[in-house]
């Protein structure tokens, strides 16, 4: 039976874990694998880690930190970060990794993103969608490179595409949310989901358990990810890796959860 998944979502910068808002001001928060570790011991569903250096500095994954990453992993792992080929793709999978997400290769070059998707399965692919909405036109555009550089492409539009394609998964990053705590993007979410079947994954603003619930209540089964939330505790925002328990999960994924505190 499907159901919603909660996702932490690591950011890696120079091999160490950061975590940004609206896409800037890095801050080191701690070691990734340590912080993998620790994910292992609270059975957290999946796992999502970004090098958000790889594509602007157009250098190779760093295989031999995915490939620690992968071993240290005991849930499934989806990796992206400056991956531009199917070879590239299809060894990354081969260190373990199970999801690889892809996201300026899609606005650059579709169809090598459709031949990943061919070659590993569509299952295996993930495309996130980094969005900001247009103030003049209203519309969702999607955005690369860390945020720094507009494709024009309409969010909806292009997700509808991509599964068309062969994409398995979609993945909406909000960037004016990114770090903010105050919140997703519902209404990105609602567009996307209104043209697109496959699973789908909201990222960017959770600041409390009672956002993942919002999210879950209204979409049923998709991805809830976080970041912020899942590495902060506490209004002074303290360096603590946490996660929902078992008995929480359980009533936030079944649209139950009454305390809603993290």
């Amino acid at each position: 039976m499907l159901r919603s998944r909660i996702i932490p979502c690591l950011l890696v910068q120079n091999k160490g874990l950061v975590k940004t808002v609206r896409f800037g001001s890095p801050k080191y928060v701690g070691d990734p694998l340590n912080a993998v570790r620790i994910f292992n011991e609270k059975e957290v569903d999946e796992m999502i880690v970004l090098d958000i250096d790889a594509t602007v500095k157009g250098v190779e994954p760093d295989y031999a930190m995915i490939g620690n990453i992968a071993a240290e992993c005991r849930m499934p792992l989806c990796y992206g970060g400056g991956v531009k080929r199917l070879d590239q793709a299809v060894r990354i999978i081969g260190l373990g990794v199970e999801k690889v997400a892809l996201s300026s290769l899609a606005v650059e070059d579709v169809g090598t993103v459709s031949s990943i998707a061919q070659y590993i399965g569509s299952q295996s692919v993930v495309v996130v969608l980094d969005v900001r909405r247009n103030a003049a036109t209203k519309k969702y555009e999607v955005w690369t490179h860390n945020g720094t550089k507009n494709s024009r492409q309409d969010a909806v539009e292009f997700a509808r595409r991509l599964v068309e394609l062969g994409v398995g998964e979609i993945t909406i990053n909000s960037i004016d949310n990114d770090g903010v705590m105050k919140g997703y993007d519902m209404e990105i979410a609602r567009q996307i989901r209104a043209v697109v079947t496959a699973p789908m994954t909201v990222l960017g603003g959770a600041g409390s358990l009672g956002d993942l619930a919002q999210l879950i209540k209204e979409f049923g089964v998709i991805g809830a990810a976080a970041g912020s939330l899942f590495v902060f505790k506490g209004v002074y925002k303290a360096v603590l890796i946490n996660y929902p328990d078992r008995g929480r999960k359980a009533s936030l994924c079944a649209g139950t959860l009454t305390r809603v505190s993290a």
